[in-house]
């Protein structure tokens, strides 16, 4: 029988959290912090996803995955993430701001980005199967879109990559399953 997922159950996350620096707010500092929240998600035994927004070079917003834990398909990292910032910033407007992401954005996620009016999202682990800016498909460069998003791509890749494989590979030897996506 399989532990039941959300409930803790899963094995602590044996990745040490970021210290960034806080001289150089750039894209590794952000995607640090946003690290730090996928270890959080791992730790609730949640898909091990952060995301952190940045206005200027303050972080407004931080969330992570809590689909188990608020048994609600739409509680990606992205979408807390975002939410926090517009109730944070009073306006539903971001266009000023940056996300920063562990993994590329699936569909829903990509659309919000969109829709909030990012400036700018940051990723680092490209999803070849589900990602929606440059892996599965390119929503950001649809042309009659009224608003066009720029994303950077692979910044702390391979930290965030393993991140994600070792997740995996522990759920599939505790459960018997697991994303293949990630191995």
């Amino acid at each position: 029988m399989k532990p039941p997922t959300g409930s803790g159950a899963m094995t602590p996350c044996p990745f040490p959290k970021r210290h960034p620096s806080e001289l150089r707010r750039d894209d590794d500092y952000f995607m640090s912090l946003a690290y730090n929240q996928a270890i959080d998600a791992w730790n609730g035994d949640e898909v091990p996803i952060g995301a952190v927004i940045a206005h200027g070079d303050a972080a407004i917003a931080a969330a992570h995955n809590r689909v188990e834990s608020l048994k609600d398909p739409t509680a990606h990292a992205e979408i807390l993430a975002i939410t926090s910032a517009t109730e944070k910033l009073g306006d539903w407007r971001l266009n000023e701001c940056t996300l920063y992401v562990t993994k590329e954005p699936c569909p829903m996620c990509s659309g919000a980005a969109i829709m909030a009016r990012l400036g700018r999202v940051v990723y680092a682990a490209p999803d070849p199967k589900m990602g929606f800016l440059g892996g599965a498909l390119s929503v950001h460069e649809v042309p009659t879109l009224n608003h066009l998003v720029q994303v950077t791509r692979g910044v702390m890749e391979a930290d965030c990559v393993k991140l994600l494989q070792a997740f995996f590979q522990m759920k599939r030897q505790k459960e018997g399953g697991g994303d293949p996506r990630w191995n």
